[in-house]
């Protein structure tokens, strides 16, 4: 499983316009093949940053996201409404919460 997360800085002027943004893209997202989840949420420790958590079944799939003229829209939105660049970080990921839980 491949694991993302990330987060834009909201500002003022721009925070509605940036969340309807973020919460388009997830619900998008999850209907793309591959997609396990996409969830955007507001930071609860700090309301200005927008979180997004993701679960993709491949590598493959997840650069065929970011090939999707949609995401890189939404990409090149979130660069333009922010004050800071997006930040991403993808993770190679394994489940083990049988071995942890019981």
């Amino acid at each position: 499983m491949i694991l993302i997360t990330g987060h834009v800085i909201l500002t003022p002027e721009h925070r509605e316009r940036m969340i309807a943004l973020g919460a388009e893209h997830s619900a998008r997202s999850r209907s793309e093949p591959g997609c396990l989840a996409h969830n955007c949420h507001v930071d609860v420790e700090n309301p200005d940053r927008l979180m997004f958590v993701e679960e993709w079944e491949s590598v493959d799939a997840v650069r065929t996201h970011f090939t999707l003229p949609a995401s890189r829209a939404f990409v090149a939105d979130m660069r333009a409404l922010s004050p800071q660049p997006p930040v991403i970080r993808i993770y190679a990921a394994e489940d083990i919460t049988a071995t942890l839980m019981g």
